[in-house]
């Protein structure tokens, strides 16, 4: 249940006209009256003699009787709540005595006082009511309201659980401002999915992504298509920003433009300006300069393989840090996920972009997040952007599924973390992104991960048994479940191209399962080939060497150049 308090209003008429009348889009059905202060009061809807003008009247009797020189201009207040999608149709008495709940918790007409103000709900559509009040007193003095908004939204998780409704999370004052209804329904009569304001917040944090400049941003938000106007102070310097899209305009054909900080909190210039403050690092060594064009990059799968890596930490740091760190790891996240959802390729691209858009809830919370701490994903989010898009195949189809499997893992630990906060909404919005993000994999993973289960069901029997040996030795409390996994398979073969590396496969093997827990994995196989896979610095496709024998590995690596002791291994798969 959605309770949403309007900002005080100044003619009481007019919204009553508003109320009862057809709506702007005709979607007004039946408007009629369920409670009121009175229960004689007149209903325009319903009794053919009553008016607006007399229901008008008596709700502003309260405040036509004080002196004019004190009367408030602005008195009319106005409460709407809206069921959940999914809820039933209730009756008109359920919906009155909801409406009776929510001025008295708001401080409109508490229960059992005789000098309330007075008002009025209406109810023109099945899933929601309209409530009218006036917020002068009987007594003559002005109604206590102040956090009336906060107060309506304590008594919708109360109702919610009274009449068995969809539990919706109890919210912080930190989400991005909704979509008006005006704004719903213009994007439904054009048949968009998604309103203008929601639509520029997903491409401007995309477009925010990784910047390293001023300049830089403003070059993306022009790439994307966005209409862009700046606010400059008389001295030059630039105080602001505002977007809008292309096709979005007014009754007199002007642009619709938004603030960066109207579509979200941090999305504000100074607030941006953060971002690359903290962006600032060394060059990457694996980075090559565009002669064309000057730009610094990578390729898509030397990005992916990195950001891996960087997430890696992230999820080190979630688990382990202090919350002004770990704000910033999520904010930082937040940055990832936009980067690989605007480089990914089609058949994840859906599905990423809606993880990046659900988990941007899950970036901003009270706790403000620590400068300097998400460098490394924000590094990483950069050289995803320069790296370019990937095909999705091939090694860079590989590492995007294996920085796809971090992500997720790194998502989850999220999704703790806020709830362990009491993060309700946070904590929704981060199990939303990784089911979007379980879908990614699934449509990322099956055509890299097929080489791999086809070479590991090509090793001999003597070989098939050396790796299930090292997988008893190593896991032995998941060891059977792992080898009924399909990706069996692909962790044999991946265990094949450890030793052939150099590394002790039961050793590495160990350290992976250790490294975190493994419960919310679909597939324990597959999370441990890509964690293998990276630590050992494998290719994350399958490795160039078709066959492997049980032999040692190859006398060109040398003794001296393979790690030898667990001290050695960390240090390198680190």
């Amino acid at each position: 249940m959605i309770p949403k308090v309007h900002k005080l209003g100044t003619r009481t008429i007019g919204l009553l006209y508003y109320l009862y009348g057809p709506g702007t889009h005709e979607e007004h059905i039946d408007p009629h009256l369920v409670a009121a202060w009175d229960r004689l009061a007149p209903d325009p809807g319903r009794d053919p003699k009553a008016t607006y003008g007399d229901l008008q009247r008596l709700l502003d009797q309260p405040v036509m009787a004080l002196p004019e020189s004190v009367r408030p201009a602005r008195h009319v207040w106005h409460l709407s709540v809206r069921a959940a999608p999914e809820d039933p149709i209730l009756t008109d008495e359920q919906w009155a005595d909801i409406a009776r709940r929510m001025v008295a918790a708001t401080g409109i007409a508490p229960e059992g006082d005789d000098d309330a103000c007075r008002w009025a709900a209406v109810r023109h559509a099945d899933d929601h009511i309209h409530i009218i009040a006036t917020v002068i007193r009987h007594d003559g003095r002005q109604a206590r309201i102040r956090q009336d908004g906060a107060r309506s939204q304590a008594e919708a998780r109360k109702t919610e659980v009274d009449y068995g409704l969809r539990r919706l999370n109890a919210g912080d004052g930190t989400a991005a401002k909704r979509p008006t209804s005006a704004e719903r329904h213009k994007a439904n009569r054009q048949g968009k999915e998604r309103t203008p304001r929601e639509e520029l917040r997903e491409t401007v944090r995309r477009t925010a992504a990784g910047v390293a400049s001023e300049q830089e941003f403003f070059d993306r938000l022009a790439a994307a298509g966005l209409l862009v106007s700046q606010r400059v102070a008389p001295s030059g310097d630039l105080l602001g920003y505002k977007v809008a899209l292309t096709d979005d305009r007014n009754e007199d054909h002007e642009p619709i433009y938004y603030s960066g900080s109207t579509l979200a909190p941090d999305l504000s210039l100074p607030r941006i300006r953060e971002r690359w403050a903290s962006n600032a690092s060394k060059p990457n060594r694996d980075a090559t300069t565009d002669r064309s064009s000057g730009s610094v990059r990578v390729s898509p799968s030397t990005a992916r393989r990195q950001a891996t890596w960087a997430v890696w930490q992230a999820v080190l740091a979630v688990d382990q840090g202090d919350d002004g760190p770990i704000a910033a790891q999520l904010a930082g996240a937040g940055e990832v996920l936009d980067a690989l959802a605007k480089t990914s390729a089609a058949h994840t691209r859906r599905e990423l972009r809606d993880a990046a858009f659900a988990f941007e809830r899950a970036t901003r919370s009270h706790i403000r997040a620590g400068q300097g701490h998400a460098r490394g994903l924000r590094q990483a989010a950069r050289d995803l952007v320069h790296g370019g898009p990937a095909l999705g195949r091939g090694e860079d189809g590989a590492t995007t599924a294996m920085l796809i499997d971090m992500v997720f893992f790194l998502v989850t630990a999220a999704a703790h973390w806020h709830r362990m906060k009491g993060h309700a909404q946070q904590a929704a919005a981060a199990r939303q992104a990784a089911e979007h993000l379980r879908a990614a994999y699934q449509a990322a993973a099956p055509m890299n991960l097929s080489v791999m289960h086809q070479r590991g069901r090509r090793l001999s029997q003597p070989l098939q048994r050396k790796q299930a040996a090292y997988l008893r030795q190593a896991v032995p409390e998941l060891a059977e479940q792992v080898l009924t996994e399909q990706g069996w398979y692909a962790l044999a073969a991946t265990l094949a191209d450890v030793e052939h590396a150099g590394y002790d496969p039961a050793a590495l093997l160990a350290e992976a399962a250790e490294r975190r827990e493994l419960d919310t994995a679909d597939s324990i196989s597959d999370v441990l080939v890509w964690r293998l896979r990276r630590m050992a610095d494998l290719p994350a496709g399958p490795s160039a060497t078709p066959e492997h024998t049980a032999t040692a590995p190859t006398a060109a690596r040398g003794a001296a150049q393979r790690p030898t002791n667990h001290k050695e291994r960390s240090a390198k798969s680190r």
